[in-house]
């Protein structure tokens, strides 16, 4: 007697649907990132085609004023662009996984108004006053309030420490603010300092690429292999625990690397809202919920997006520039309201 096998039926396999999807985004993504970059070089005030930027590139002693722009100005200014957006992209994303809250961004565990309470500390009994001083003083505080929202939100009885997490975060930032303008409006010269740090912008700030550099290229790389944690970690604690991950070590690692690009951003440009929002969610409905392609589609839009935003506040006004804070803000708000008020959030 005979048997028959059952039929074979051929499907292609998800893991390579997903990849070949989720390499196609990061090559235009690339693509994107590398057009936003000679468009930041080259436009502002003083136009420089491409071609002179080529020009300029192979040859330094080319023509000396769009040369010195260039070299001295638009090429650390568009970097330290880049680096801020690919960082709080990074930190936007990891924030959300972490917390399950699609709405989540990097100021939700406090560490912007952190940063700003240890810049208005510095002005006040250190008398900090340069631009490295308030990298150092931001970063400290990022780190400073980071921890503090680590053990009082693993303590809360919310539930979860997620939920535990994201509750001590927004009751931080609530003090926080509150002191920070209980300090800054009996002060004078310390809201002069204060109001030149806190706009998050890029204009000036060339200076301090030397200074964010190794802190953000070390987040974004240790940020990159977080891509499988992250995905166990997305389908509960239970289930994480009998994969073999170790829960708690696992998020507190992923947290420490989110605070590490957020505080870095935040120490160099001055709090930026929305970059971290917006590019997790686009890179989510592009390459879906797999954090192995939509976290470094994250880095890459959020580098664009600032850097985009930075180009267009420079071309909005004749004499002057808008800046890339209130440039992202702009576009920020409506995508955040239209993403608190759809039905069904993009899955985290």
């Amino acid at each position: 007697m005979t048997t028959t096998s059952p039929p074979v039926t051929s499907t292609s396999p998800p893991a390579r649907t997903s990849f070949s999807r989720g390499a196609v985004f990061l090559v235009l993504a690339a693509v994107a990132v590398a057009a936003t970059l000679v468009a930041s070089i080259g436009l502002g005030s003083r136009d420089i085609s491409p071609l002179e930027i080529v020009r300029i590139l192979l040859n330094p002693g080319g023509e000396a004023y769009n040369s010195h722009v260039m070299w001295t100005e638009r090429i650390p200014r568009s970097l330290l662009g880049l680096l801020v957006g690919a960082a709080l992209g990074a930190s936007g994303l990891i924030m959300q996984a972490l917390t399950m809250n699609p709405l989540a961004e990097p100021g939700i565990l406090g560490v912007q108004q952190g940063a700003s309470m240890f810049v208005v500390l510095g002005i006040l009994y250190l008398g900090v006053t340069g631009l490295q001083g308030y990298f150092w003083m931001a970063l400290i505080g990022s780190a400073v309030t980071s921890a503090l929202v680590y053990l009082i939100g693993t303590r809360t009885n919310a539930g979860s420490s997620t939920i535990g997490l994201v509750l001590a975060g927004v009751a931080l930032a609530a003090v926080m603010s509150s002191l920070i303008t209980l300090m800054v409006v009996r002060d004078q010269a310390v809201f002069a300092h204060l109001r030149f740090w806190s706009v998050g912008q890029l204009t000036g700030r060339a200076a301090i690429l030397d200074e964010v550099l190794p802190f953000a290229v070390a987040g974004l790389l240790l940020a990159l292999p977080l891509g499988r944690t992250l995905n166990i970690l997305s389908l509960g604690d239970e289930t994480a625990r009998g994969l073999g991950v170790r829960v708690e070590r696992a998020r507190l690692a992923a947290a420490a690397v989110a605070v590490l690009l957020c505080a870095a951003a935040t120490a160099a440009a001055g709090p930026v809202a929305f970059v971290g929002l917006v590019g997790p969610h686009i890179a989510r409905m592009l390459v879906g919920p797999d954090h192995r392609w939509s976290l470094p589609l994250s880095m890459a839009l959020g580098a664009v997006l600032l850097t985009a935003a930075d180009t267009a506040g420079r071309l909005i006004v004749d004499h002057g520039e808008i800046q890339v804070g209130v440039m992202t803000a702009a576009v920020g708000t409506p995508f955040f309201v239209w993403l608190a008020r759809r039905r069904n959030l993009v899955r985290v």
